[in-house]
């Protein structure tokens, strides 16, 4: 066995042993802050699902988890769609960019000491800027502001990796409450769709990846122990 194949075997064990063996001894309880990030694919609304382009999604949020698994906690989202200049007859620049402040409820279960689902319903406010140069050309308009709710049903596939932190695995499925036009972009036409296009709400499915800390991460007594669900 060369040198080399020594250090990786050395190095698999290592890593074996830090994801399995040391995270059977997590047991986190109480407060986390999360962070998760992921790409945002649009839905539902026909012009907007075309025009837009969804590049990224941004996620930090802090939450409480009682003994019984309940959980709350609260947060903010940013989301950055751009004009997908490809489906306009002319080219325009630009995008929107939203902020989101929400409150979240949810239930977090982990079915072994390792893997886990954390699953929940986010609300709140909504607010976005529609930036374009046909903002500009057209209307003068340097952006143009939405304000709206939110609603997100969110599911997560939790893993453990130390006392005090987790990865996972996130789908979520953000609905804002306004209906998106070409016009809030700066079109002057309809651009052939019809108008019953533009009464559904504007939505997307975003599927990315997160972090956890826990700030009051235990180890189990003797490997095992914990509340009801197993941690």
């Amino acid at each position: 066995m060369t040198k080399n194949n020594i250090m990786r075997f050395i190095f698999s064990i290592a890593l074996f042993y830090g994801l399995f063996v040391q995270a059977q001894k997590v047991n986190p309880h109480d407060d986390s802050f999360t962070f998760e990030l992921g790409l945002p694919n649009a839905f539902t609304n026909k012009p907007f699902k075309s025009i837009m382009q969804g590049l990224v999604s941004a996620t930090p949020s802090y939450q409480y988890r009682t003994p019984s698994g309940f959980a709350y906690g609260f947060g903010l989202q940013y989301t950055y769609f751009a004009i997908n200049e490809f489906r306009l007859p002319s080219k325009v620049y630009g995008g929107m960019h939203t902020g989101t402040a929400f409150i979240k409820l949810g239930y977090e279960k982990f079915f072994t000491e390792i893997i886990g689902i954390d699953a929940g319903l986010r609300a709140g406010y909504v607010q976005s800027y529609m930036r374009s140069d046909a903002l500009l050309a057209n209307n003068n308009e340097r952006f143009r502001m939405t304000q709206a709710t939110y609603f997100e049903p969110t599911v997560s596939l939790v893993m453990a990796v130390d006392v005090n932190s987790s990865y996972r695995f996130t789908v979520g499925y953000p609905i804002y409450g306004f209906n998106f036009t070409p016009g809030m972009i700066g079109l002057t036409e309809n651009l052939g769709y019809d108008p019953a296009d533009f009464t559904k709400v504007s939505s997307f499915l975003t599927v990315g990846f997160g972090w956890s800390y826990y700030f009051n991460g235990k180890k189990s007594q003797g490997g095992g122990g914990g509340d009801d669900d197993g941690w």
